[in-house]
Protein backbone atom coordinates (compact mmCIF):
# COMPACT_ATOMS: atom_id res chain seq x y z
CA UNK A 1 0.00 0.00 0.00
CA UNK A 2 2.78 2.39 0.66
CA UNK A 3 4.72 1.66 -3.01
CA UNK A 4 1.20 2.62 -4.53
CA UNK A 5 0.45 5.43 -2.46
CA UNK A 6 3.97 6.69 -3.37
CA UNK A 7 3.58 5.99 -6.91
CA UNK A 8 -0.01 8.07 -7.25
CA UNK A 9 1.51 10.75 -5.20
CA UNK A 10 5.05 11.03 -7.23
CA UNK A 11 2.33 10.75 -10.31
CA UNK A 12 0.31 13.44 -9.49
CA UNK A 13 3.30 15.59 -8.89
CA UNK A 14 4.17 14.81 -12.37
CA UNK A 15 1.65 16.03 -13.86
CA UNK A 16 1.15 19.33 -12.11
CA UNK A 17 1.64 21.50 -16.20
CA UNK A 18 3.91 24.31 -14.97
CA UNK A 19 4.42 25.43 -18.37
CA UNK A 20 0.51 25.78 -19.18
CA UNK A 21 0.02 27.04 -15.75
CA UNK A 22 2.46 30.00 -16.25
CA UNK A 23 1.81 30.89 -19.73
CA UNK A 24 -1.89 30.51 -19.48
CA UNK A 25 -2.85 31.96 -15.80
CA UNK A 26 -0.11 34.21 -15.38
CA UNK A 27 0.80 35.38 -18.70
CA UNK A 28 -2.69 34.93 -20.47
CA UNK A 29 -1.04 32.88 -23.16
CA UNK A 30 -1.60 29.25 -24.08
CA UNK A 31 2.14 28.27 -24.84
CA UNK A 32 0.36 25.31 -26.93
CA UNK A 33 -0.42 27.48 -29.47
CA UNK A 34 2.53 28.06 -30.80
CA UNK A 35 6.17 27.12 -31.47
CA UNK A 36 6.69 23.35 -31.32
CA UNK A 37 3.05 23.26 -29.19
CA UNK A 38 4.84 21.92 -26.38
CA UNK A 39 4.88 22.73 -22.49
CA UNK A 40 7.79 22.17 -21.76
CA UNK A 41 11.00 24.71 -20.85
CA UNK A 42 12.06 24.92 -24.32
CA UNK A 43 9.37 25.86 -26.10
CA UNK A 44 8.26 28.66 -23.27
CA UNK A 45 11.53 30.22 -23.39
CA UNK A 46 10.92 30.26 -27.92
CA UNK A 47 7.66 31.96 -26.64
CA UNK A 48 7.73 34.20 -23.67
CA UNK A 49 11.57 34.56 -22.82
CA UNK A 50 14.38 32.74 -21.46
CA UNK A 51 13.11 33.73 -17.85
CA UNK A 52 9.93 31.85 -18.00
CA UNK A 53 11.86 29.14 -20.06
CA UNK A 54 13.93 29.02 -16.52
CA UNK A 55 11.03 29.42 -13.90
CA UNK A 56 9.57 26.23 -15.77
CA UNK A 57 12.57 24.11 -16.00
CA UNK A 58 13.03 24.88 -12.22
CA UNK A 59 9.61 23.56 -11.75
CA UNK A 60 10.07 20.52 -14.11
CA UNK A 61 13.04 19.44 -11.65
CA UNK A 62 11.54 19.64 -8.73
CA UNK A 63 8.93 17.86 -9.82
CA UNK A 64 10.58 14.69 -10.40
CA UNK A 65 13.01 15.08 -7.15
CA UNK A 66 9.66 15.99 -4.65
CA UNK A 67 7.93 12.92 -6.23
CA UNK A 68 11.17 10.82 -5.36
CA UNK A 69 11.52 12.54 -1.80
CA UNK A 70 7.86 11.87 -1.27
CA UNK A 71 8.64 8.08 -2.28
CA UNK A 72 11.05 7.62 0.10
CA UNK A 73 9.43 9.50 3.23
CA UNK A 74 6.59 6.93 2.61
CA UNK A 75 8.35 3.76 2.03
CA UNK A 76 11.38 4.52 4.39
CA UNK A 77 14.35 3.02 1.69
CA UNK A 78 16.19 5.63 -0.08
CA UNK A 79 17.89 3.19 -2.26
CA UNK A 80 14.57 0.85 -2.78
CA UNK A 81 13.77 -0.66 -6.50
CA UNK A 82 10.31 0.66 -5.75
CA UNK A 83 11.62 4.01 -5.70
CA UNK A 84 12.49 3.29 -9.16
CA UNK A 85 8.74 2.88 -9.93
CA UNK A 86 8.09 5.97 -8.35
CA UNK A 87 10.48 7.62 -10.21
CA UNK A 88 9.23 6.90 -13.26
CA UNK A 89 5.37 7.78 -12.38
CA UNK A 90 7.13 11.39 -11.62
CA UNK A 91 8.22 11.08 -15.21
CA UNK A 92 5.21 9.49 -16.50
CA UNK A 93 3.02 12.45 -14.77
CA UNK A 94 4.70 15.43 -16.47
CA UNK A 95 4.65 13.11 -20.27
CA UNK A 96 0.90 12.07 -19.60
CA UNK A 97 -0.48 14.64 -17.32
CA UNK A 98 -4.32 13.84 -16.20
CA UNK A 99 -4.46 17.33 -15.78
CA UNK A 100 -4.42 17.64 -19.72
CA UNK A 101 -5.82 14.93 -20.86
CA UNK A 102 -2.93 12.65 -20.39
CA UNK A 103 -0.44 15.04 -22.70
CA UNK A 104 2.47 17.23 -21.51
CA UNK A 105 6.01 17.64 -22.31
CA UNK A 106 9.15 15.52 -23.43
CA UNK A 107 10.12 14.94 -19.33
CA UNK A 108 13.52 16.03 -19.78
CA UNK A 109 13.67 18.19 -17.00
CA UNK A 110 11.44 16.13 -14.73
CA UNK A 111 14.14 13.38 -15.37
CA UNK A 112 16.81 15.79 -14.48
CA UNK A 113 14.51 16.17 -10.79
CA UNK A 114 14.44 12.34 -10.75
CA UNK A 115 18.71 12.05 -11.22
CA UNK A 116 19.68 14.57 -9.19
CA UNK A 117 17.83 12.89 -6.25
CA UNK A 118 18.96 9.33 -6.69
CA UNK A 119 22.29 9.96 -8.51
CA UNK A 120 23.81 13.32 -7.60
CA UNK A 121 26.72 12.97 -9.72
CA UNK A 122 24.98 11.54 -12.83
CA UNK A 123 23.32 14.64 -12.83
CA UNK A 124 26.10 16.55 -13.14
CA UNK A 125 27.49 14.89 -16.22
CA UNK A 126 24.35 15.25 -17.35
CA UNK A 127 23.76 18.51 -16.82
CA UNK A 128 27.50 19.55 -18.01
CA UNK A 129 26.97 17.61 -20.95
CA UNK A 130 23.65 19.74 -21.67
CA UNK A 131 25.49 22.49 -20.85
CA UNK A 132 28.41 22.23 -23.23
CA UNK A 133 26.38 20.92 -26.26
CA UNK A 134 23.06 23.64 -26.13
CA UNK A 135 25.59 26.41 -26.07
CA UNK A 136 27.84 24.86 -28.42
CA UNK A 137 25.31 23.96 -30.94
CA UNK A 138 22.04 25.81 -29.94
CA UNK A 139 20.73 22.18 -30.34
CA UNK A 140 18.36 21.46 -26.76
CA UNK A 141 17.28 18.11 -27.84
CA UNK A 142 21.17 17.47 -28.95
CA UNK A 143 21.91 18.00 -25.59
CA UNK A 144 19.48 16.35 -24.05
CA UNK A 145 19.65 13.43 -26.08
CA UNK A 146 23.75 12.47 -25.74
CA UNK A 147 23.50 14.00 -22.01
CA UNK A 148 21.26 10.83 -21.21
CA UNK A 149 23.55 8.35 -22.46
CA UNK A 150 25.85 9.16 -19.71
CA UNK A 151 23.41 7.87 -17.59
CA UNK A 152 24.11 4.35 -17.09
CA UNK A 153 27.42 4.88 -17.41
CA UNK A 154 28.01 7.34 -14.33
CA UNK A 155 25.46 5.00 -12.49
CA UNK A 156 27.55 2.08 -12.98
CA UNK A 157 30.61 3.68 -12.02
CA UNK A 158 29.05 4.71 -8.62
CA UNK A 159 28.56 1.23 -7.55
CA UNK A 160 24.99 0.99 -8.00
CA UNK A 161 23.22 -2.33 -8.06
CA UNK A 162 22.13 -3.45 -11.20
CA UNK A 163 18.28 -2.63 -11.16
CA UNK A 164 19.67 0.64 -10.87
CA UNK A 165 22.21 0.92 -13.76
CA UNK A 166 19.23 -0.56 -16.07
CA UNK A 167 16.71 2.27 -14.87
CA UNK A 168 19.70 4.59 -16.05
CA UNK A 169 19.29 2.72 -19.44
CA UNK A 170 15.72 2.73 -19.58
CA UNK A 171 16.09 6.33 -18.67
CA UNK A 172 17.87 7.02 -21.48
CA UNK A 173 16.13 4.79 -24.28
CA UNK A 174 13.04 6.70 -23.07
CA UNK A 175 14.38 10.09 -24.01
CA UNK A 176 15.42 9.06 -27.34
CA UNK A 177 12.19 7.52 -27.52
CA UNK A 178 10.33 11.42 -26.53
CA UNK A 179 12.88 13.07 -28.92
CA UNK A 180 12.20 10.75 -32.01
CA UNK A 181 10.90 13.52 -33.99
CA UNK A 182 13.68 15.70 -33.00
CA UNK A 183 16.36 13.02 -34.12
CA UNK A 184 14.64 12.66 -37.47
CA UNK A 185 15.05 16.59 -37.46
CA UNK A 186 18.71 16.42 -36.68
CA UNK A 187 19.38 13.69 -38.88
CA UNK A 188 17.76 15.69 -41.91
CA UNK A 189 19.03 18.89 -40.43
CA UNK A 190 16.23 20.38 -39.98
CA UNK A 191 16.10 20.84 -36.28
CA UNK A 192 15.39 24.61 -34.83
CA UNK A 193 18.27 25.69 -32.82
CA UNK A 194 17.70 27.93 -29.63
CA UNK A 195 18.47 31.23 -30.69
CA UNK A 196 18.76 33.39 -27.76
CA UNK A 197 17.97 36.81 -30.34
CA UNK A 198 14.29 34.67 -30.66
CA UNK A 199 13.88 33.88 -27.29
CA UNK A 200 10.46 35.07 -26.49
CA UNK A 201 9.20 35.76 -30.12
CA UNK A 202 7.41 32.82 -31.07
CA UNK A 203 3.88 34.17 -30.11
CA UNK A 204 4.93 37.44 -32.22
CA UNK A 205 5.98 35.29 -35.08
CA UNK A 206 3.05 33.44 -35.65
CA UNK A 207 0.46 36.47 -35.46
Amino acid sequence: MQVIISILLSYLIGSIPSGFLLTKYVMKTDVRKYGSGNIGATNVARVMGLKSGVLVAVFDILKGFIGVLIGQLIIGDAASVYILLVAVAAIAGHDWSIFMGFSGGKGVATTFGVILKLYPLAFLAYALIWLVLVMTTRYVSLGSIIGSISLPFVIYFNGFPTAHIIFGALLSLFVMYTHRANIKRLLNGEENRMDPDKLGKAADEKN
